[in-house]
């Protein structure tokens, strides 16, 4: 079992990831009599909804996958995230038996179980069911999947004959009570978790959304620069062929209307430039000029 050390455990899970107390709250639960503590293998859920602390535990006994929750406060969602572990912990399992979704064969896959203690302080039924389709947009009597979670309260005076079949259980929450409320209910529910879930993901999107925003600064950074640079360039080129040809006309004794007239430029760019450049007569330094010029 590898375990993913991002994630905190709370009491619950911990105590099912020992193999002999998984093997005793299963029985209770089906009414079976598995003997051997090695037939389970206990599965940790890496992915599909990203939770920070776990209050879950999942293990595989002769194809029966069970995926068993502790909760202190009542969550109408647990279909859909149980059905999100199951697929990705499938996904998991095909993957680790090298098994092929395209052959002909049929693929025998583990049959799911999903369970959810409660002992909350809200009041709810000794006993309730929750199913997937419960929550479709569009209800019908045949839907396309189905999730069926099957809850227990634990509390006080609720499931006595369940408790007595697992000692495991009846210890665990009269004895830990306290402990058990204190790290469920006040650190662990589920309602802390969506905010922790929220702020990383705020916190990763920012981020992302930085590093994006600097490269996409600096790469249009680079090419407005460039573009500047193509037409500065273009123009410093153009201005001094000009100054080049002014300068020539000068020294023929040329005046600025008469050169404007030859090279068809406005007359008042040519004035410019002969003013610039009669500051330098009578050598006439082209790059001088230009520099006067541009500037």
């Amino acid at each position: 079992m590898n375990e993913n050390r991002e994630y905190k455990s709370d009491v619950f899970s911990m105590l099912m990831e020992n193999k002999s107390y998984a093997l005793e709250v299963y029985n209770a639960l089906n009414h079976s009599d598995y003997k051997d503590p090695e037939e389970v293998e206990i599965i940790r859920l890496e992915r599909g909804i990203s939770l920070s602390i776990r209050n879950d535990a999942s293990f595989l006994i002769d194809m029966n996958m069970s995926f068993y929750e502790h909760q202190s406060t009542y969550n109408p969602n647990m279909p859909l995230r149980s059905a999100i572990y199951y697929v990705n912990t499938l996904e998991d399992w095909l993957r680790r038996k090298n098994l092929d979704l395209f052959s002909r064969k049929r693929i025998q896959i583990p049959t799911p179980h999903f369970v959810v203690f409660y002992n909350g302080t809200e009041k709810r039924p000794e006993y309730e069911e929750m199913r997937l389709s419960e929550a479709f947009c569009h209800k019908t009597d045949e839907p396309g999947i189905e999730v069926r979670c099957r809850v227990y309260n634990i509390n006080p005076d609720n499931n006595r004959p369940l408790k007595e079949r697992s000692a495991v259980l009846e210890d665990f929450f009269r004895d830990r009570k306290d402990e058990v409320k204190k790290m469920t209910h006040l650190d662990y529910t589920w309602e802390k978790r969506e905010q922790m879930i929220r702020k990383e993901e705020f916190e990763e999107g920012m981020e992302r959304g930085i590093a994006q925003g600097i490269e996409q600064g600096i790469e249009r950074g680079i090419a407005q620069g460039m573009e500047q640079g193509i037409e500065q360039g273009v123009e410093q080129g153009r201005v001094q062929i000009l100054a080049e040809i002014v300068c020539s006309k000068l020294k023929k004794g040329k005046t600025p209307e008469e050169i404007a007239d030859a090279l068809e430029e406005p007359v008042e760019n040519i004035q410019k430039i002969c003013r610039i450049a009669e500051q330098y007569a009578p050598e006439y330094p082209v790059e001088e000029i230009c520099r006067a010029w541009m500037n």
